[in-house]
């Protein structure tokens, strides 16, 4: 069975980055070793703070659809909500 991943990554700076993968430990390594070109390279996007996974993209998709569209401090309570210490 498959399994896919939304995700929420941060900087030093708190920059908040939403994406959708069907493999989150290689994910992960891409953003830290600066391979995903473009805004998370541009802004050193390096650490995660947050993750849901379900067994259908489409689900996974619409979440991430749905979270970039939410304001940063909606954002800022999932994260909380699980991760206090981000």
């Amino acid at each position: 069975m498959k399994h896919y991943f939304v995700y929420i990554m941060t900087n030093r700076s708190g920059t908040l980055y939403v994406g959708v993968t069907n493999n989150l430990e290689r994910r992960v390594l891409e953003h830290k070793r600066g391979e995903i070109h473009g805004f998370t390279q541009r802004y050193k996007i390096t650490k995660l703070i947050y993750f849901e996974d379900t067994n259908d993209i489409s689900e996974a998709i619409n979440r991430e659809k749905e979270l970039k569209g939410w304001l940063r401090s909606k954002k800022i309570a999932l994260i909380e909500s699980i991760n206090p210490k981000w």
